[in-house]
């Protein structure tokens, strides 16, 4: 129980931070605000973090309560490869509605340069656990290539996600994240796509 209510404070602070982050900018929101939006005492504030800046490691907490959330929508009978394109398209358009530009950015460049841990990298995260999970069903139903591990798989989907992330932050947004995204991330993993479609398609090339 107290496991539970440590991880609900912490991630009440950090829902409340990025909701301000985003509404009024990193630079105009205050420790004491984020307390105030929270529900939280300054004791406890300062006990998960130790200021401000120590939040912008948090993000991907937040994707990783994103999608805990999307899991549960998931239809069990659906391809496994659509329900990761799914899970990318929904991120992608939660990132837009939810994360300044400024703040994904300066997410994305911490990680270059910190001597930490890099929990963009993290696989005990929510989000490595889900897509591997995803891949494996994937792969026992013959949707996703078998000739490849699920660890090979999650890598090139994670890095294709990250690739799109940096792009977008470095064109300024000036295009839909979440849309353009959808289109390239299909393309990005075809081959790794094992369906009906594709056996169809080399049938009718060794008939020719």
């Amino acid at each position: 129980m107290a496991k539970k209510r440590t991880r609900n404070t912490r991630g009440r602070i950090i829902a409340a931070a990025w909701k301000l982050f985003y509404e009024q900018g990193y630079e105009n929101t205050t420790v004491e605000e984020i307390i105030e939006a929270s529900s939280t005492s300054k004791g406890s504030f300062y006990h998960y973090f130790e200021g401000k800046d120590t939040l912008l490691s948090s993000l991907s907490y937040l994707f990783d309560e994103k999608y805990q959330e999307l899991e549960a929508q998931l239809d069990p009978e659906e391809d496994r490869f659509e329900s990761l394109l799914f899970l990318n398209r929904q991120l992608f358009g939660y990132i837009e509605n939810s994360v300044s530009l400024e703040l994904l950015g300066r997410l994305l460049s911490s990680q270059l340069i910190t001597r930490g841990d890099k929990h963009l990298l993290d696989h005990n995260r929510v989000y490595y656990r889900l897509l591997r999970r995803l891949c494996l069903e994937g792969q026992q139903r013959g949707e996703i290539r078998q000739d490849i591990t699920a660890n090979e798989f999650v890598k090139a989907y994670a890095l294709a996600e990250r690739a799109l992330m940096y792009d977008w932050c470095l064109c300024s947004g000036e295009y839909s994240l979440a849309d353009y995204g959808s289109g390239m991330m299909r393309r990005f993993l075809k081959d790794y796509q094992q369906g009906p479609k594709r056996l169809v398609s080399s049938e009718n090339i060794l008939s020719l």
